[in-house]
């Protein structure tokens, strides 16, 4: 096992965040801080790291999941098949290197056929019909799970409620990107200015806002179209053996497929199809981000399988990144939650790749030394692969003399504290921690997060406003709070006030591990707090435990335990946890739940669930089982008893059988739960 470096963990920490911070802003919130290609550009660098240092990878890595979760304020609905992301190319180099592996893998030198087709820059989303009727729509959300959008995907014109034919499959999931034309888009924004209303900014902004309206009926109104890509799930078997073929008998079913498919034979037909379709991308009638190359016959795919979270017979090939240049007019600092400070570039506003760019994060003092970056240079920003923009280099030759040095701040820009730099890190830091007005501002909005005590309401205008009239100095202060206090508040009438105040006292009940999580530790995301939670049971034991102890947890490294043992070592920390506890604050500890769990019929044992159920969603299946106290997994191994199998089995399958894991089928499931 090779050593990790110390600046390589930090670098690979730091990109986690990043992104997590930005698949957050683009999935969730729909308020995309990046480009597409500056968010790529992260993103292959963490998977270089990952590949180099194969034990470093954490289970919070963006590489490990597709996406992020859907907004609470839709319901949701479970994917019968997983919205998978696909593997990105940047060059013709790497699309041959796709190949090699394609033809490695099926052991033979003879090109196998891809199917090509634009990658519509829209919303992916998945159409699912029973006995030929639309019965739902879902967003793609994390990949396993979606948003309800069944009402507004029925108000747009090119989506079939009904499938054609007298032949239709009984079940039947379709996935395909909602998109608006150029045309359509101008249209759309045209009207807004006449009317007053705000505009937006590019085709894909309008089209993902307009199909997450909770008023479908705004849906409506909306020039929104469809094509339709792949075939999730569909039964019974139709019988087709290729992509291509599958495509064609959708359309044949009343579907939109996208007038440039094609099939060609091996890479350098791939490459032919791209070259064309780079020429013809300004002609087209809508905004594609590249091309999507999928290995055509089923019997292939199959055989090919998956990584990760993507299947090894896709790619998506990504036109060259977007690029302009404008002027740096200034450079301010950023406190975040943990008070790393962070240079933020004022930009004369430029449009590039969609949007209007304005700011642009500068990452750190080693970034802007890099790049020998000065307030009032020229410089070029980028937006690779059409997401987060990035200052790429400086135009020397046009910098003058009025050009001035970035000077690092000595003081916190928030509290005047001493600023720290971080060993062996290129993050200077203050650490006043919630003394500090910025920090406690992020500290309380993490605490009040979804994943965390799950406070509605308390966004982040109104977090600034509690703190900024005084009335919260610490996550506490919250439970103090009354209705005539809030009311008080810019903005804020009296029933707002009275919701507010209620979801306060709702976050009172929560779990362990979302408490744990609630606190913001360094290092600490959702499911770490969750291993934390199930190694220790109870907070007692968590606040008395000590590094060699952490170190014992699952997946926990140096850094991970000293940074929990650090915190609560902390007797400001300690009385933190204490008055949260005294205000209300409850959970059922683990250790009870595990001592009721041990005469339930399935105690102890590790079940993994595979492949698509007739009977009931997959998540249901997941609650019966735990119910009757099985630990349900996510993934195969030794250490596993009995793995469920439903239609569709991939890979899981297949190394239960060489571990002579016990296998059953749905038809046998009956049985056991009743």
């Amino acid at each position: 096992m090779s050593i990790i470096p110390v600046e390589v963990k930090n670098q690979y920490n730091s990109i986690v965040s990043e992104l997590n911070i930005h698949n957050h802003c683009y999935h969730v919130l729909d308020e995309p801080m990046i480009t597409d290609g500056e968010y790529d550009h992260l993103l292959r660098k963490l998977i270089e790291i990952e590949t180099q240092y194969p034990n470093l990878v954490s289970t919070s890595s963006p590489s490990q999941r597709v996406g992020a979760p859907p907004l609470a304020t839709f319901s949701q609905i479970e994917h019968t098949v997983p919205m998978l992301s696909l593997e990105n190319a940047f060059s013709n180099e790497e699309l041959k290197s796709f190949e090699n592996r394609v033809l490695d893998r099926l052991k033979t030198n003879i090109p196998v056929e891809y199917a090509c087709e634009p990658k519509l820059d829209g919303i992916a989303v998945s159409l699912r019909y029973k006995s030929g009727e639309l019965v739902s729509a879902a967003t793609r959300g994390d990949g396993s799970i979606g948003e309800d959008i069944t009402n507004n995907v029925r108000t747009i014109k090119s989506v079939p409620l009904q499938i054609i034919g007298d032949e239709v499959p009984e079940f039947l999931d379709v996935r395909g990107e909602i998109f608006m034309t150029k045309e359509a888009f101008s249209k759309l924004n045209k009207k807004a200015e006449e009317n007053g209303r705000k505009t937006f900014v590019n085709p894909r902004n309008a089209a993902a806002g307009s199909v997450r309206q909770l008023d479908s009926g705004i849906t409506a109104t909306r020039p929104l179209d469809i094509c339709i890509y792949s075939v999730g799930d569909i039964s019974p078997d139709v019988g087709i053996i290729s992509h291509y073929e599958m495509l064609l008998k959708l359309a044949d079913y009343g579907f939109k497929i996208s007038d440039k498919l094609r099939v060609v034979e091996g890479i350098s037909g791939c490459i032919d199809y791209y070259n064309q379709l780079e020429i013809e991308r300004t002609d087209l009638a809508y905004d594609i981000d590249g091309i999507v190359f999928k290995v055509n016959k089923f019997g292939l795919q199959k055989e090919l399988g998956f990584v990760a979270k993507a299947p090894r017979w896709a790619i998506a090939r990504k036109f060259p990144a977007q690029e302009a240049s404008t002027l740096l007019k200034n450079v301010e600092f950023q406190v975040g939650r943990t008070g790393a400070i962070t240079p933020v570039g004022k930009l004369e506003p430029v449009f590039v790749g969609g949007v209007t760019v304005s700011n642009v994060s500068l990452h750190n003092r080693d970034e802007i030394e890099r790049l020998d970056l000065r307030i009032g240079d020229t410089v070029i920003v980028r937006r690779a692969g059409d997401v987060i923009p990035q200052v790429v280099s400086v135009i020397v030759s046009k910098r003058t003399d009025s050009a001035k040095k970035i000077e690092f701040p000595k003081y916190c820009p928030v509290c005047n504290s001493d600023l720290e730099k971080v060993p062996s890190q290129a993050i200077i830091r203050c650490n006043a921690g919630t003394l500090c007005n910025a920090q406690l501002k992020e500290a309380i909005k993490h605490f009040a997060s979804r994943k965390a005590l799950n406070i509605d309401g308390l966004g982040s205008s109104i977090v600034d406003s509690l703190v900024d009239s005084g009335l919260v100095n610490s996550v506490i202060d919250l439970y103090d709070l009354d209705i005539d206090s809030v009311a008080q508040l810019d903005g804020l009438a009296k029933k707002s006030s009275q919701n507010l105040i209620n979801s306060i006292n709702h976050s009172k009940s929560t779990t362990l591990s979302k408490f744990i999580y609630s606190l913001g530790i360094r290092e600490v995301g959702e499911t770490t707090a969750k291993s934390i939670s199930k190694e220790f049971c109870t907070i007692g034991r968590i606040m008395n435990a000590k590094v060699e102890d952490f170190l014992e947890v699952a997946d926990f490294g140096p850094v991970t335990a000293a940074n929990v043992a650090d915190f609560f070592g902390a007797i400001e920390n300690q009385k933190l946890v204490e008055k949260l506890l005294a205000k209300g604050i409850f959970w059922e500890d683990q250790e009870d739940t595990v001592r009721k769990d041990d005469n339930l019929p399935l105690a102890g044992q590790k079940w993994v669930i595979t492949g698509t159920f007739s009977s009931m969603p997959r998540s249901e299946l997941t609650d019966r089982l735990e119910f009757l106290g099985a630990h349900v997994a996510s993934a195969v191994s030794k250490n596993i008893d009995i793995l469920v199998v439903g239609s569709n089995a991939g890979s899981k399958l297949k190394k239960a059988e060489e571990l002579k894991i016990k296998i059953i089928q749905e038809s046998e499931l009956q049985n056991i739960l009743s």
